[in-house]
Formats: C-alpha cells, structure tokens, sequence
C-alpha cells in the first residue's frame, strides 16, 4: 500500500507515520506540508510544499496512492471564521480535489474532531468549519472517504504538539491521560490507536463514513 500524509509534523500526523513505517504492508510513504516532520526511513519521502492551497508544482508526485491521510489542522483560537475556514476547508479540499482526479482508487481519511457540526449551522465557529468540510469531501469521487472525529488524544512514543499552548497542557495532564482513558476508553484515544485505525480503513474500509472515538478504538483493535 502507498500511503499519502498531509501533516506528518502536527501531533496526529506524527503518530500516523509512525505507524506507517511500522506496518509491513505499507510500501511507500509519501509526506507533504510546509515543514518536513523530520523522520528518517527507507520507504520514506518527504515533500516541503509551502503553498498547500496550489498543487500544479508537484502534481507528479502526487499520484500512484492507495490512501490519504490528511491530519493537518490549527487551532482555532483567536482565528476569525473567515481566516479558519481558508485554512480547514481550503486547504483540505484544495489537496483532495487533485487527489479525486489522480488517484480513482485512492481511500481518503480526514481528521476533523469531536463535536464537528455536519449541519454547519450550529453556535461553534470551528465546528461549523470542520462540518463543511466533512461534507465535500464525502461528495468527492474516493473509492472511499472517511471522517474520523477523536475527542482527547493522548501523545504516545515521544510525540509532543507543535501549538505551544496544547504542550502546556499536555505536560500538566500527562500523568492523568492513562487513568482517564482506562477509565473513559471510548473518550480517549491514543496517537497510535488513529494511526493502526486509519491502516485498517485503508485496508478493508468501515461500515459508516463518520468515525467517533469509540469507533477509531473498536478498528483500532481489529
């Protein structure tokens, strides 16, 4: 399998890889951001683009996969709608727009969240944006295309967050994480639980297009 990944330098995407490089039926991994994620592997490849919402530059290189999985995101504090919006809807459909047209086969994984309002009416600004989001994607012509919605995620294996605020708070909730996810394990997930769980969808798909957290962790398992 070849694998595509927007984002491998955010906390999400790093754990992803991660598994990527871990799981012998993974061929080829292909990643692609502003920043490289700084990984070193054999099957391997890293591609600096800093303009995520054109593609013409490296079209090339962005055909032959067999899945995307696209875990880039911001925060959406202090963000004006309009500005979160260009960056969570844009960018996102900018790539897999040119993905539908490349890769007819290709099974696409967005990560949005917890709470994501598919109606895109609702009060919170980021959600209305991720549900937007969700549903173009799911119109796109994929083999497949699913929305994974983790609520609290626990870094594993070194990953820490590139948001300076989010490490803050990670650092103060580390040693609670594994006891709250003990007890609240449909809450909680790990950075390798969505990273196996996205393998497992690329590999044999899932029975509905919208994965909450305690339906990443059931796949996660399989």
């Amino acid at each position: 399998m070849n694998v595509l990944i927007f984002g491998a330098s955010g906390m999400v995407g790093q754990g992803v890889l991660r598994e990527c490089l871990l799981d012998p039926d993974v061929q080829r991994v292909v990643t692609i951001g502003r920043t490289p994620a700084g990984a070193q592997h054999p099957k391997l490849r890293e591609i600096v683009h800093p303009d995520l919402w054109h593609y013409d530059s490296v079209g090339n290189d962005l055909a032959g996969f067999d899945a995307c999985f696209f875990c880039l995101g911001v925060s959406s504090a202090g963000m004006a709608e309009a500005d979160y919006e260009r960056v969570t809807y844009g960018i996102a459909l900018a790539a897999a727009e040119v993905l539908s047209r490349l890769n007819p086969k290709l099974t696409f994984v967005y990560v949005s969240g917890a709470g994501t309002d598919s109606s895109e009416r609702g009060r919170a600004m980021w959600a209305r944006a991720k549900g937007k989001t969700e549903n173009a994607l799911v119109r796109l012509p994929f083999q497949a295309a699913y929305m994974f919605r983790p609520g609290v995620i626990q870094p594993l294996d070194g990953i820490r967050s590139k948001t300076a605020s989010y490490r803050i708070v990670y650092a103060v909730a580390r040693p609670l994480l594994p006891v709250v996810r003990w007890a609240f394990p449909n809450y909680v997930l790990t950075t390798a639980q969505i990273g196996r769980a996205m393998l497992v969808v690329a590999r044999t798909g899932a029975p509905k297009r919208i994965l909450e957290s305690k339906d990443i962790r059931a796949i996660s398992q399989m």
